[in-house]
């Protein structure tokens, strides 16, 4: 909630400007990004401003000086980023100004989601015009934000200069007080006490939540109501979990709707796979053209466990299309995946994704007409001139209308899409972010392992190892540390907690794959140093930033679930599952304690805190623990997983390996089931179909 009394400061900055400006003080060094290995950092090193990458000799600068810092946060496929470059950052004279009374710092968001957390918080308690990319904070010496916001066009970003200098200028101590007061606010924002008491989790309260729930649904068009739309697949697994356990249809409807629209819509590439940011409208039709990394793991996760729900074959064809695009375009050759596409091209935002209706008739001759009513291209474009392609039917009914058979049909529009697609390829490519982010990649990884168990497609878990060997020798340390970037064979910067708990939490998930216990060990030595470096005892929750690194102006717990799950809600779910596998009652224990402390916020606004409400019902409604042992083990999995259960935890293998659970689980030449929960097994079973109907 942004704090009004934060607003009046920012209002008595603006009144208070006048009075003379500061002296002209020595000259900055020029611009220190050439060396840096950010794509986005190196897309500014040529600007006539004299950018720093964050770094303490930056702020020693400014506190020598006695000059506010330009803190501008953005990355590599950022839209507005690009627009406020070359109105003002490429322009002599704003460079001037922000070189002769500034310090001005470029940080990439990705690389450094610490620093971008915490001025983003300052932005959204200022701010009463929004906040996004580019952040632009300017700030005391000492880094304390006493101004925030985001795009400004270059008079505007002119003259916000020149009143905030003054303002510093002039009245120091306002700026401070100003100071004090956002970093005091800062400070409050997801500041989780420790809950005492008796953690309990009711079946009312999980239903009540999903009732809250589905009010926020659109249920023409799937997502939440309104626009911009945004896939958010951590809110619609929380619902896949919620009708494993409720069976309410209207619960698998609102997101087998939302998958249903998301795949027809512009925001999906029908040509090359893969999915956009996010749509601008209420439909889907028109994208933000960037491609994230983080959105297409997840969403391979989530459309991979829609299909064992609904065997529609149109989740599996764009699981396979998108991870084709993956393979092609976004893995680099030690098996590592990069961050991000533009979404420009030429200057031009969307231009390398639309067609023309007259390039269509030229690359399909005759085929063009039927193409395009498929993919509601018209003459004069469907967007600005052009046509992003989208559909309103599916392949059945188009196929009926035209009295086509379905074989026919399909085999056409995919001969009609690789024609398309070897002209687009021919295009300037949007800027690739080249980067490997390490908790990125493990989202994409456990999205490769979901690919595998829904389709049994080896070569999504080859890729799925390929990358976990890549994490373990590139990004991993001696002593069980993590780097967070991976990029020209080097890797770099401290990992935060995201970086811990999405890779334990994609290890424990490909030891289900694999039943290879190497995974829930290299888990196990992550969340031990996780919780050396970043647990907080007196809150039962985690900072974000580990106990090595160099101090910022505050140090945050992320705890709200939003595009990426919140980094504490995966910790507390890796915790709960390797507790499981391992016997490890502590680990359980914190991620119960976590789950409570933060409780009454996830029953109040379970779509922001989706994937602790997916934790609650673990709680609830404990997973069945189902062990698969003897020579079998292999094919009876993989038959296990055509069906939809994402409420198992697996485990098992030829022999009983090292854990509690598989203790004397083995009978020699007999494949068996074992369905336990709270570590309390039924009688064994040598048919899926047995051990299935223990779990009714």
């Amino acid at each position: 909630m942004r704090n009004p009394f934060l607003i009046v400061f920012v209002i008595i900055l603006f009144q208070a400007c006048t009075g003379q400006q500061q002296g002209s003080k020595k000259v900055s060094s020029g611009n220190l990004l050439g060396n840096e290995s950010s794509p986005y950092l190196l897309q500014h090193a040529q600007n006539p401003v004299f950018w720093k990458p964050w770094s303490d000799a930056a702020k020693k600068q400014a506190k020598d000086e006695n000059k506010l810092m330009i803190i501008s946060i953005g990355y590599a496929a950022c839209h507005w980023c690009h627009v406020m470059e070359h109105e003002s950052f490429e322009d002599s004279t704003v460079a001037a100004m922000m070189n002769e009374h500034f310090v001005s710092v470029k940080v990439d968001r990705e690389e450094r989601p610490d620093v971008d957390d915490i001025y983003m918080s300052a932005c959204q308690l200022m701010s009463r015009r929004g906040c996004g990319w580019p952040l632009n904070a300017i700030t005391l010496p000492d880094g304390r934000p006493i101004f925030t916001g985001t795009y400004f066009p270059r008079e505007q970003w002119l003259d916000i200069l020149k009143q905030v200098q003054e303002f510093y200028a002039t009245k120091p101590d306002e700026a401070i007080k100003i100071a004090d007061q956002v970093t005091g606010g800062i400070q409050g924002l997801e500041n989780i006490a420790l809950v005492k008491g008796e953690a309990e989790f009711f079946a009312q309260e999980r239903e009540d939540m999903m009732t809250s729930f589905l009010k926020t649904i659109d249920h023409i068009n799937g997502g939440r109501e309104g626009k911009p739309k945004f896939p958010m697949p951590a809110n619609y697994l929380y619902a896949l979990s919620h009708y494993d356990q409720s069976r309410r249809n209207e619960v698998k409807e609102a997101v087998l709707l939302t998958l249903d629209k998301m795949a027809d819509g512009g925001i999906y590439d029908h040509l090359g796979g893969g999915f956009a940011r996010y749509a601008t409208d209420a439909i889907w039709k028109v994208p933000h053209f960037e491609k994230m990394l983080y959105d297409n793991g997840q969403l391979m996760s989530l459309y991979s466990q829609a299909y064992q729900l609904s065997g529609n074959a149109r989740y599996k064809e764009v699981v396979y299309q998108s991870l084709a695009f993956i393979k092609k375009e976004m893995t680099n050759e030690v098996g590592g995946f990069y961050s991000s596409y533009d979404a420009d091209s030429e200057g031009e935002e969307g231009k390398f994704y639309v067609f023309t209706a007259e390039e269509i008739r030229e690359l399909l001759g005759e085929e063009a007409e039927l193409f395009a009513e498929v993919y509601n291209v018209q003459g004069k474009g469907n967007w600005e001139h052009s046509n992003i392609l989208f559909r309103s039917s599916s392949d059945e009914e188009v196929a009926q209308k035209h009295n086509m058979s379905l074989e026919k049909l399909q085999a056409q529009l995919a001969k009609n899409r690789e024609t398309l697609l070897t002209y687009r390829n021919k295009r300037t490519y949007p800027g690739l972010d080249d980067k490997v982010i390490t908790s990125w990649n493990a989202l994409m990884l456990k999205g490769y392992v979901d690919g595998y168990r829904a389709f049994g497609e080896r070569e999504f878990l080859d890729a799925a190892l390929r990358n976990a060997h890549f994490i373990l020798k590139d990004c991993k340390q001696k002593d069980n540390s993590l780097r967070r970037i991976y990029k020209d064979g080097k890797s770099s910067i401290n990992g935060f907690l995201d970086d811990y708990a999405q890779t334990a939490y994609a290890f424990t998930a490909l030891y289900q794959a694999t039943f290879d216990e190497k995974w829930l060990k290299e888990a196990e030595s992550l969340m031990e140093y996780a919780l050396a470096h970043f647990y907080d005892p007196t809150s039962g929750m985690f900072y974000y930033t580990s106990d090595e690194d160099d101090p910022l102006i505050v140090r945050k717990m992320e705890t709200t679930d939003n595009v990426i799950p919140g980094s504490n809600s995966v910790m507390a779910h890796a915790l709960f599952e390797l507790g499981t596998y391992l016997y490890k009652e502590d680990y359980v224990q914190k991620s119960q304690q976590m789950l409570f402390n933060i409780k009454e916020d996830v029953l109040k606004n379970p779509m922001f805190y989706a994937n602790w409400a997916r934790l609650m019902m673990k709680f609830i409604k404990p997973p069945f623990e189902v062990a698969i042992v003897g020579p079998g083990w292999e094919a009876a999995r993989r038959e296990f997983d055509t069906h939809f259960h994402p409420n198992a935890l697996l485990m098992g293998g030829a022999q009983e390996g090292s854990l509690p659970l598989l203790q004397y689980k083995l009978v020699p030449g007999q494949t068996t089931f074992y369905v336990c929960q709270n570590k309390v097994c039924k009688l064994p079973v040598t048919h899926l179909s047995d051990a299935l109907k223990l779990m009714e």
